[in-house]
């Protein structure tokens, strides 16, 4: 398939730059596949279309302050970087702009040099290897130091760092939220409790797999960058009990569902506790061997994360959904609208 399969038009202004005030109070488009339907609700109507049986599953990654703004220690030119994962005590692989300002050896400096890294080594698509330097704990160092890496489509200063994460984002390590869990508060996570839905926890640490464009003409050629993933034994005994009994089991967002893809894959249809790294791509014709029905964000034209939806749903009906969300003035991307496929 051509990436152009997957274009639409999208205004610039239904780009959502701020979080709504409530979470929950987002506009939900639910798409019922079988029936080949689409309905106009809010996100806290999603328990309207949830069961007692059921089961979500949530990716709780924390999303770093990963964008670095730092200068080149012998020119003082500016260098910002992006932390995309640990590859092993202080030596990140991160992504660098402008990339061709840093050499291998080049050190930069942040906060008047309260941290510092080398360049270890270079790799492709602005990437590369370095190890940082400071005094005291990395993360306390981060987090006086870092900015959150908000997308380059939201113009807007986040007041609020908390408004990137999800409520339940525990384990550190992401690039990016998996923003689809953006639409929960607590209160509401509690209902769907009450509604005896369970809920499961995976981890995904958002890098660069997520967002990379897909700069191929047949979307086959198109290679994911591998992202860690892990899922633990409670998780995995509760989703095959919920597939043993019939009942559906729901991901929210596309982190979760790419993990259990691929956890599927590899134990042949059932869940099991495993980490790993995941460049698991999916897009029509795909078979889905986890997942029921799936709550997700509307995501950019030609990206692979509407591929993933496309193979879902059917490429047709969610271009459609999408062409109705415009004209309805849904609001798109990290901070947008949400949709629920059953």
């Amino acid at each position: 398939m051509k990436v152009e399969d997957f274009d639409f038009d999208l205004p610039e202004s239904l780009i959502a730059q701020t979080p709504l005030e409530n979470r929950s109070e987002s506009r939900l488009m639910v798409l019922n596949r079988e029936k080949q339907r689409m309905s106009h609700r809010y996100f806290y109507n999603i328990v309207e279309y949830l069961n007692p049986g059921d089961c979500l599953v949530l990716n709780n990654t924390k999303v770093l302050p990963a964008r670095l703004f730092g200068v080149k220690q012998d020119t003082g030119a500016k260098i910002e970087i992006l932390l995309l994962h640990q590859v092993g005590g202080d030596k990140w692989e991160v992504l660098l702009k402008p990339a061709k300002k840093v050499k291998e050896g080049t050190r930069i400096e942040f906060g008047n040099g309260l941290m510092t890294c080398i360049c270890q080594e270079k790799k492709e698509h602005g990437g590369a290897i370095v190890e940082f330097h400071y005094d005291g704990i990395f993360y306390e160092q981060l987090d006086k130091l870092g900015e959150m890496p908000l997308p380059p489509y939201i113009k807007e200063q986040l007041d609020d760092r908390d408004r990137y994460q999800t409520v339940y984002a525990k384990e550190k390590g992401s690039a990016a939220a998996p923003t689809a869990g953006l639409h929960f508060t607590k209160e509401l996570l509690d209902e769907i409790q009450n509604l005896g839905v369970h809920m499961a926890y995976v981890t995904l640490h958002v890098g660069l797999g997520t967002f990379r464009p897909v700069n191929v003409d047949d979307i086959e050629n198109h290679e994911m960058h591998a992202e860690f993933y892990h899922m633990d034994e409670e998780t995995a005994e509760l989703l095959n009990d919920v597939k043993a009994k019939g009942n559906r089991i729901i991901t929210v967002g596309t982190t979760s569902t790419r993990t259990l893809e691929t956890i599927a894959r590899d134990q042949d249809g059932d869940f099991k506790a495993q980490s790993g790294w995941t460049d698991i791509f999916i897009y029509p014709p795909y078979q889905f061997r986890a997942v029921d029905a799936l709550i997700t964000n509307f995501h950019l034209p030609k990206s692979t994360l509407i591929m993933m939806i496309s193979a879902f749903a059917g490429r047709e009906f969610v271009l459609n959904a999408y062409r109705e969300a415009v004209q309805k003035k849904y609001r798109f991307f990290s901070f947008g609208d949400a949709m629920f496929i059953e």
